[in-house]
C-alpha cells in the first residue's frame, strides 16, 4: 500500500486520513527527539535515542511515510534537541534511510523478527558511530559504555514500533 492509502475512500463517509496525515510521521520523530529534553539524571547514558528509534520504526512500517531526503532535516532537529555534534544525526539518519531503501529492494518479504534484527543492527551501527565520533572529539569513553543504551534500545524497539503502528492507524482513520 503506497500513497493511495492517504486518499479518501468513496464509500466511507467521514472516513479517511486525518488532516495533516502526512506530517504525523515527522512530528512523531521530532517528538521522540524532544523527549531527550526531559531532566533524567544518570551516571551513565542508558537512555535510547527515541527519535532514531521512531525513525526506524516508521521507515520499517511504511516506506512511503516520507521521502528519503527528509532524514537530513529530521537529523538536524535531533542534533539540535539532543546536543549531539551538529551533522552527526544528519549523516547517520541519511545513511540509514539509504540502507533501508537498499534492504527494501533486496528483500522480497520481511517478518517481525527480521525487522527487529534489522533494527538491532542499525542501532548497533548507530551506537558505534556515536562512540567513534566521541573518540574523535577527544572523549575517553570505553566501548562498554555503549552496551546499556544499545540493549535498552533493542528491547524498546517493539514498544516504539507498536506506538508508531497505532499512530499510523490513527492518522489513516482506521
Amino acid at each position: 500500500m503506497v500513497r493511495s492509502a492517504l486518499q479518501p475512500r468513496a464509500g466511507a463517509i467521514g472516513k479517511g486520513p486525518r488532516r495533516g496525515a502526512l506530517l504525523v510521521p515527522a512530528a512523531s520523530v521530532v517528538a521522540g527527539s524532544a523527549l531527550s529534553l526531559l531532566p533524567l539524571v544518570t551516571d551513565t547514558g542508558w537512555a535510547p535515542d527515541l527519535g532514531f528509534l521512531t525513525l526506524i520504526a516508521w521507515r520499517l512500517l511504511r516506506a512511503d511515510a516520507w521521502p528519503a531526503w527528509w532524514a537530513a532535516p529530521l537529523g538536524l532537529a535531533n542534533d539540535l534537541l539532543t546536543g549531539s555534534p551538529l551533522g552527526q544525526s544528519v549523516a547517520l539518519w541519511s545513511l540509514v534511510m539509504l540502507l533501508l531503501d537498499l534492504a527494501d529492494r533486496r528483500t522480497l518479504w520481511r517478518d517481525y523478527w527480521i525487522e527487529w534484527l534489522l533494527a538491532a543492527i542499525l542501532l548497533l551501527a548507530s551506537e558505534a558511530f556515536e562512540w567513534r565520533v566521541a573518540a574523535w572529539s577527544g572523549a575517553r569513553v570505553p566501548v562498554s559504555a555503549i552496551l546499556a543504551p544499545l540493549l535498552v534500545s533493542i528491547v524498546a524497539f517493539p514498544l516504539v514500533a507498536g506506538i508508531v503502528g497505532a499512530l499510523d492507524r490513527w492518522r489513516l482513520g482506521r
